[in-house]
């Protein structure tokens, strides 16, 4: 495996990492919302979630782009 491709495959891994770890902040987030409505830094958790699932699901779909943009001299 060349090195492009295995870091092509080591940045979805990273973006599926950041999906994961996003459902984990965006239910926390739920969960503070329901318990604490008043309070104005609920929603920390559950902005920081939707941000982290953007750019997991932008690493996915950008990946082949990213790794192209780090190994550039490379040939295939």
């Amino acid at each position: 495996m060349k090195s492009k491709q295995l870091a092509n495959v080591l940045i979805k891994i990273l973006g599926l990492s950041l999906c994961t770890q996003s459902v984990m902040h965006g239910v926390s987030g739920i969960l503070n919302i329901l318990a604490n409505s008043r309070m104005p830094f609920v929603w920390i958790n559950f902005v920081s979630g939707a941000i982290l699932a953007a750019i997991g699901i932008s690493l996915i779909v950008k990946s082949r782009d990213v790794s192209g943009f780090l190994f550039k001299n490379e040939d295939e």
